[in-house]
C-alpha cells in the first residue's frame, strides 16, 4: 500500500534532501511540502495524509509551532502519524512533544538517513527516538537525576523556549491563543522553578540547555 506523505519545514534545502532521500521508496508518494505551519494546515485540509514529518520550529508570524502546532495537529487529525525534526537537544522539550503523541522524532543534527528508520519504525507500528536524544530522556525519568527542568510543565517549558527565542509575552500570548496574564505567570512559574532571577537569565539558561532552535 502507497504511504502518502506531507514534508513541512522552513528550511529549503531540508525539505531537498528528504525529497531526495525518499525518491527510491516506491512506497511512498510525497503529495505535498509545506514552507511554514500555515501551509501545512493548508495542505492537510485539502488532502488526506497517511505520515507527516514536520520541522518543530516554524515561526511565521501569529501561526502557532513548536507544541502549539504539534497539539492541533494531533486535535484536528488524531489518527495521522507524526514525525517531528527538531535541532532542539533539551529533554524536557522533547518529553513534551513525545507526550503530545508524536511517534517519531529526529534529530536534524544527525545523518537525513535517520528520517528512513524512523518512517520504518512508524509505519511498521513502533515509535522513534533519535539516539542523540535517548540519553537525555533516560536521565528526564531517573528518580535520581539532577536538576528542576524535568519539572516544568510542557506549557511552561514552551513559554520559556518562545521567549529565550526573542518573543515578547505579547506575542506568546496571540501565538498560543493563552491571555497575557496566563503567559506571564507560566514564565514566572518556570523561572521560579529554575531559579531564574531575570530575563537574561532566560536567555543563557535556554542557550546552555539546548532549547533554543
Amino acid at each position: 500500500m502507497t504511504i502518502r506523505l506531507i514534508i513541512a519545514d522552513d528550511h529549503p534545502l531540508i525539505r531537498i534532501g528528504l525529497r531526495m532521500l525518499l525518491k527510491d521508496k516506491s512506497e511512498i508518494s510525497l503529495i505535498a511540502e509545506a514552507n511554514s505551519s500555515i501551509a501545512l494546515l493548508n495542505a492537510l485540509h485539502h488532502q488526506s495524509a497517511d505520515l507527516l514529518i514536520t520541522d518543530f520550529s516554524m515561526p511565521v508570524g501569529e501561526t502557532p509551532d513548536g507544541l502549539g502546532l504539534i497539539q492541533r495537529l494531533r486535535r484536528d487529525h488524531r489518527d495521522l502519524p507524526i514525525i517531528v525534526l527538531t535541532m532542539i537537544s533539551n529533554a524536557g522539550v522533547h518529553a513534551s512533544i513525545l507526550r503530545s503523541g508524536v511517534r517519531g522524532l529526529v534529530d536534524k543534527s544527525s545523518d537525513i538517513g535517520e528520517v528512513v528508520f524512523a518512517i520504518d519504525a512508524v509505519t511498521g507500528g513502533r515509535d522513534y527516538v533519535s539516539p542523540s536524544f535517548r540519553k537525555g530522556l533516560f536521565e528526564m525519568t531517573n528518580p535520581f537525576r539532577d536538576g528542576m527542568a524535568a519539572r516544568l510543565s510542557p506549557r511552561e517549558t514552551e513559554v520559556l523556549r518562545l521567549f529565550a527565542s526573542g518573543l515578547s509575552v505579547s506575542s506568546i500570548s496571540k501565538r498560543l491563543s493563552r491571555s497575557v496574564k496566563t503567559v506571564s505567570s507560566q514564565k514566572s512559574v518556570a523561572m521560579m522553578k529554575l531559579g531564574l532571577k531575570s530575563d537574561y537569565e532566560i536567555f543563557f539558561y535556554a542557550r546552555e540547555h539546548g532549547m533554543e532552535g
